[in-house]
């Protein structure tokens, strides 16, 4: 359900808002089509899992790395945007029947493409996105307890608010946040240690702040 009024609450903004900006906004028909972006992210999970047989939770690790994304002005105000990054998250199995069970880390690789609505201004420029995204695990590190650690490949739903500041003609600075819904199945082979195989349902749903520059390509 909390999900769900996320969902209806940010669509219902970034509908609302382009409806608002593009009455009053006179269409140009000169502007620059390219921007090429390089951010510093911070992604931070809202992790919870559904862990069978042994119940429990799980905690997956933030982490802070560099990611390049190019977008595309279809009009002055509508422009698609592609992100690219890759991420190392630790996790683990707690409050679980067995305690808490270390479970190694895991590569994700989230290309995720958004639909934004971008406001015009003289300095400062808004945007408003929404759009979905694959997420690949791989490189997945099993830990010390479990003998393999199996992550489903997955898509998402994602929801962005970002603002460009411009200092001159074709660079400006970005700030961007970013939410994604995104849930995989996990199986964990523990043969030699518990003697079972476990699987899990498990929400990741990081929250993804960034802040970069950007150019305008052309």
């Amino acid at each position: 359900m909390k999900k769900l009024f996320i969902l209806a609450l940010l669509a219902t903004f970034a509908f609302n808002a382009a409806n608002a900006q593009e009455s009053t906004t006179v269409e140009d028909a000169s502007f620059t089509k390219f921007q090429l972006r390089v951010r510093a992210l911070a992604v931070v999970p809202n992790e919870s899992a559904t862990i069978d047989a042994i119940g429990g939770n799980v905690t997956i690790a933030n982490d802070y790395v560099p990611e390049l994304d190019l977008t595309y002005f279809f009009t002055k105000n509508i422009a698609a945007e592609l992100i690219l990054a890759t991420t190392q998250h630790d996790v683990k199995a707690v409050a679980t029947a067995a305690g808490d069970i270390p479970l190694g880390d895991v590569r994700l690789l989230p290309p995720t493409l958004t639909l934004q609505y971008h406001f015009n201004s003289e300095m400062v420029h808004p945007y408003v996105g929404a759009g979905v995204n694959y997420t690949l695990f791989y490189d997945a590190n099993s830990g010390p307890v479990a003998d393999e650690v199996e992550y489903d490949n997955a898509f998402g739903f994602a929801f962005q608010l970002g603002f460009d500041f411009d200092i001159t003609d074709k660079w400006f600075i970005n700030i961007d946040a970013k939410y994604l819904l995104l849930n995989t199945d996990v199986t964990v082979d523990a043969t030699t240690a518990l003697g079972a195989t476990v699987g899990a349902d498990v929400d990741i749903d990081p929250f993804i702040a960034g802040i970069g520059i950007g150019y305008k390509l052309f």
